[in-house]
């Protein structure tokens, strides 16, 4: 392929079922490929598996796609002057090129039954034959007589012809390098089935080329089928283009990544509270790094730095800790008024806390409770658990087991409540703000001769319900001062 040429590249999935992990990360692949290259990124459904194959399937990994961020230049919703961009449209595509090498001498019909095909195959085993592939029966069957046999209506295949002379298939890899493959093992495979289907390996060829695609970037088990595709670019006369097969994802333990591991699709990510930058942004380091230090690379970079150079052959293991480090440094990093748009309000929304339309507080007690909460969060959904003692009513406020009996069902611990209710009473509603709240508690441990600990947290675990939380004065202002009174007054029964 030219180095001229403009870059096109495609992600083929078969919606077959969700967007799983791999899948998303040769998405990724694919998109900044085309990004960093100034070409086009393709989506084409490769839906011609009837049984497996849903339009529910199709909109899962749609909508996995838009989450992700991965826009589409060509494709489904979007269009473009290649298409369709479902296989199952363009089936009369595959019979005409099928069809159009059966005329050229490159294919011929197949007649053999798939019992004669078994019974060839048992005789060549039986002789100790190296080669136990399609024994060419039908291959020099005159063309004339082959149309007649398809013409009276016998059931038929059709084979491609691979050259007796044909040598080495020598696959130019992106990521492997040169890849090796004997011609001599490659049997004349059926491209068209008998009920009138193509194969993957021929349906994908037919489309990658009619569609210019430049570069194939996919997962390395598709490596085997290359061999193939090749011979049937070759029959087509098509440009053969540059092949990166990526390494496989494993899981912590070193085998294939699967349901044993946790989550594996992209919606399940998405509902457990990560960011779609965040996850891109890790799934992207699963195989490729720019410069072997960064961790945090925002989308705009991954979409200028992209190279097939820089990735690795050697398999990918799925970090959890390492993800999760991520998405929390993704959550840090948002300003106040992003962090509540983006995050605490969907996702107290989500949890029913909140009514989206008609929230409860100011915009002022948003940004206070965005400013306590966001350094505490590595994935979205946290905000729900750490925010829940806001949305409590005061009597049905849950205590934690351990804080109670660590710092109420202690000596000092009515001390500290008495205290701190008659210090806080003095605050007036509107002057109820967290350094207002910190200055009228900062002496009582003094005043009481008690350690810090032994005064604010016994405090804390009467108005949150657990001995964590933000500081002292931001947890208190957001939960109101009638609630705080409430609340310490409640707690003191639970004092030694």
């Amino acid at each position: 392929m030219s180095q001229t040429t403009p870059v096109r590249v495609r992600f083929a999935p078969s919606p077959t079922g969700k967007l799983h992990v791999g899948g998303a990360r040769t998405a990724i692949y694919n998109w900044a490929f085309a990004r960093a290259n100034g070409g086009t990124f393709i989506l084409r459904i490769d839906d011609t598996d009837p049984t497996r194959s849903t339009e529910e399937n199709t909109q899962i990994i749609l909508r996995a796609m838009r989450w992700l961020g991965l826009d589409w230049d060509e494709g489904p919703e979007a269009g473009g002057d290649y298409g369709p961009y479902f296989q199952t449209e363009r089936l009369s595509l595959y019979r005409e090129a099928a069809e159009r090498l059966v005329a050229e001498g490159n294919a011929y019909y197949c007649f053999c039954t798939p019992e004669e095909l078994e019974a060839a195959r048992q005789a060549a085993k039986e002789r100790g034959d190296s080669f136990q592939g399609y024994q060419r029966t039908c291959r020099d069957i005159d063309p004339a007589q082959a149309q007649a046999r398809v013409d009276a209506g016998e059931p038929y295949t059709i084979r491609i012809k691979v050259p007796d002379d044909r040598g080495d298939v020598i696959v130019h890899d992106a990521v492997h390098g040169d890849v090796t493959f004997n011609a001599k093992e490659l049997d004349d495979f059926i491209i068209f089935r008998s009920d009138g289907t193509p194969t993957y390996n021929f349906a994908t060829v037919v489309d990658d080329a009619a569609m210019g695609i430049t570069h194939i970037i996919r997962g390395d088990d598709h490596l085997s089928n290359t061999p193939r595709q090749v011979i049937v670019y070759e029959a087509l006369g098509a440009p053969v283009p540059t092949f990166a097969h990526i390494s496989m994802i494993l899981g912590s333990d070193g085998k294939k990544l699967s349901k044993r591991h946790g989550a594996t699709s992209v919606e399940e990510y998405r509902d457990a509270g990560y960011l779609s930058d965040a996850f891109v942004n890790y799934l992207s380091l699963l195989g490729w790094a720019p410069d072997g230090e960064s961790t945090v690379i925002s989308r705009e970079r991954l979409a200028s730095e992209f190279s097939l150079d820089h990735v690795s052959k050697n398999p990918a293991i799925m970090d959890p800790k390492k993800l999760d480090y991520i998405n929390g440094e993704y959550l840090h990093a948002m300003d106040d008024a992003q962090f509540v748009h983006d995050v605490l309000v969907p996702e107290l929304c989500k949890a029913g806390l909140e009514t989206d339309g008609s929230l409860s507080h100011d915009k002022a007690w948003y940004c206070l409770l965005a400013q306590a909460l966001k350094p505490r969060c590595t994935l979205s959904a946290d905000v729900v658990r750490q925010a829940s003692y806001l949305y409590a009513a005061d009597e049905d406020l849950a205590y934690d087991e351990k804080s109670v009996k660590k710092w109420l069902a202690k000596v000092g611990a009515r001390e500290a409540l008495d205290a701190a209710e008659a210090a806080l009473s003095e605050l007036s509603d509107e002057g109820f703000v967290p350094e207002a709240i910190e200055a009228a508690l900062d002496p009582l441990p003094t005043q009481l001769g008690l350690g810090k600990g032994k005064v604010f947290q016994p405090i804390r675990v009467a108005v949150v319900g657990s001995a964590a939380s933000p500081g002292i004065g931001e947890t208190l202002a957001l939960a109101g001062r009638d609630h705080v009174l409430a609340r310490i007054e409640r707690a003191k029964g639970l004092t030694a």
